[in-house]
């Protein structure tokens, strides 16, 4: 699970927008953000650069955590 939705969102942004600023299709963003396609290490860095640079504060772990550190939040919430 990722959370570009939650950041782009932040940013104030559509899905077209983030694509078009990443030079993508909006489908893509829209696949990624539903969980249908995972990105590579290389399109996350660059989803994270390009959020940056649209006033989101975030880091590669903020916008794509690890399982571990879904569950952590799991149980923190629980």
């Amino acid at each position: 699970m990722n959370k570009i939705s939650h950041a782009r969102k932040k940013a104030g942004i559509t899905q077209f927008q983030l694509a078009a600023a990443l030079g993508w299709n909006q489908s893509r963003i829209g696949n990624y953000e539903a969980g249908v396609r995972t990105p590579d290490l290389y399109s996350c860095r660059r989803i994270v650069e390009v959020l940056n640079s649209l006033g989101v504060e975030c880091s590669l772990d903020s916008v794509f955590p690890s399982k571990n550190q879904l569950k952590q939040a799991e149980h923190i919430k629980a």
